[in-house]
C-alpha cells in the first residue's frame, strides 16, 4: 500500500473528479429526465414522438459510442468542445432516458381517476402533472432514481478511457507507476466506487421510508 502515502494525492484528484462529474450530470439529466417524461404523457402527439424517439435512440445505444460521436465526431464536424464537458453531455444524454423512465414508471402508478378528477374541476394538462400527478407519482420513483443514479456513478468510468481524468483514469495511472501492485490499486478503486453508491443505497432506503411514513 506504499502508493498510497506516494500518489494518494492522484487517487484523491480522480475521487473528486469523479464526484464532480456524477454531481453534474446528475443535474443535468434530472430535470431533461423531467421533461422527457413529461413529453412522454403528453396529449401532444408531436411531443410524445420526439421524446420516445430520443428515449429508445438513447437507452439501446452503448454508452462508449456516445461519448465517441462527441469526443472524436463532433470535432470533424467543426464543433470542438472540451473533453470534460464532453464526458458530461455524453453522460447526461444517456442517463437522462433512464430517469425519465423511472419517472414516467411513477407516473404510471398514479391511479388514473386522478387524473380525470383534476380535469373534472378545470385544470389544464400543466396543472394536472405539477398539482396532482408528480407529487403522488415521485413517492415511487425515489428507488428506481437512486439505482439509476447508482448505474450512473459507474458509467462515468467510461470518461477515463476518453482522455479525461477521473477515478479509473487515476488506477492505471497508478497501476502505471506501481506495477507491483496492481491488485491493490484496484482494490482500492473498487472501495472510493463504493464509497459512493453505498450511502446513495443508504439514503434511498431512509427516503423511502420517510415517504412511506407520509403516505
Amino acid at each position: 500500500m506504499q502508493f498510497l502515502i506516494e500518489s494518494g494525492d492522484v487517487l484523491l484528484e480522480g475521487f473528486l473528479a469523479t464526484l464532480r462529474m456524477l454531481a453534474l450530470t446528475f443535474l443535468l439529466a434530472l430535470p431533461l429526465g423531467v421533461v422527457l417524461a413529461a413529453m412522454r404523457i403528453s396529449p401532444v402527439p408531436s411531443l410524445r414522438w420526439v421524446a420516445t424517439g430520443f428515449t429508445e435512440l438513447l437507452r439501446n445505444t452503448p454508452l462508449t459510442l456516445v461519448f465517441f460521436l462527441l469526443v472524436f465526431v463532433m470535432p470533424r464536424l467543426g464543433v470542438v468542445i472540451d473533453f470534460q464537458i464532453s464526458a458530461i453531455i455524453a453522460l447526461t444524454l444517456y442517463t437522462a432516458p433512464f430517469y425519465s423512465e423511472a419517472i414516467r414508471s411513477g407516473v404510471n402508478s398514479v391511479p388514473v381517476g386522478q387524473a380525470e378528477a383534476a380535469r373534472s374541476i378545470g385544470l389544464t394538462f400543466s396543472q394536472t402533472a405539477q398539482h396532482v400527478i408528480l407529487p403522488q407519482a415521485v413517492r415511487s420513483v425515489i428507488p428506481p432514481i437512486i439505482n439509476v443514479t447508482i448505474a450512473l456513478t459507474k458509467n462515468t468510468s467510461v470518461a477515463g478511457g476518453f482522455l479525461v481524468f477521473e477515478l479509473f483514469a487515476s488506477s492505471r495511472r497508478l497501476a502505471n507507476a506501481y506495477a507491483n501492485e496492481t491488485i491493490a490499486i484496484f482494490i482500492v478503486i473498487a472501495l472510493c466506487y463504493l464509497a459512493i453508491t453505498i450511502p446513495l443505497g443508504r439514503f434511498a432506503d431512509r427516503l423511502e421510508k420517510k415517504v412511506a411514513v407520509l403516505r
